[in-house]
């Protein structure tokens, strides 16, 4: 079954895995570490030992895996804990970052079901979950992580500042809005 029929037909299949790859890609090309932080629950193979708050955060530089496949429903590979090797298999929709380990430069995605549950609600249940949902983490991996969440900005022209600028506005505490990564 095609990644397109089982996510619901014309919908289109998830852009969390394109965007996964294109910063594994980014990382990698330009000599940084990538980091994906994981919710873990049964669906994750993972080992739990390293599980803190049902999150774990992986390596998956090509130095530190073994079979690395980025895939368009799962992320496989073969990693070293403790120096045993483990098999680790990452449903795509339960990582929630991925991030440059030496920078924290990266993209934060919304927690497996947080988008299912948001479009079924009603629009002032909504607004009021999304106040409540989680932060995108801040391990103790990465200080300085500055994760940009994935919901589409609704601007018709680019910010400008009062010296003119291009940079967008600070966050007036309503619904996160990407944010352009330089």
């Amino acid at each position: 079954m095609s990644n397109l029929q089982s996510t619901g037909g014309s919908a289109g299949s998830s852009t969390r895995p394109y965007l996964i790859r294109a910063l594994h890609d980014w990382c990698t090309d330009n000599g940084y570490t990538p980091y994906l932080a994981v919710f873990v629950d049964r669906s994750v193979q993972v080992p739990m030992e390293y599980v803190k708050n049902s999150e774990i955060v992986l390596n998956v530089s090509f130095d530190a895996t073994s079979g690395l496949q980025l895939g368009n429903d799962f992320i496989e590979f073969r990693a070293r804990f403790g120096g045993v090797p483990r098999d680790i298999i990452v449903p795509v929709d339960h990582v929630i970052a991925i991030y440059a380990r030496e920078n924290g430069q990266g993209m934060a995605f919304p927690m497996p079901g947080e988008h299912a549950a948001a479009s079924l609600a009603e629009p002032a249940e909504a607004a009021d979950s999304e106040a409540e949902a989680p932060q995108p983490p801040r391990h103790e991996t990465s200080p300085g992580l500055k994760l940009a969440p994935v919901v589409p900005e609704e601007r018709s022209a680019p910010p400008t500042g009062e010296d003119g600028s291009t940079e967008p506005p600070p966050p007036s505490g309503g619904r996160p809005s990407l944010k352009r990564v330089k």
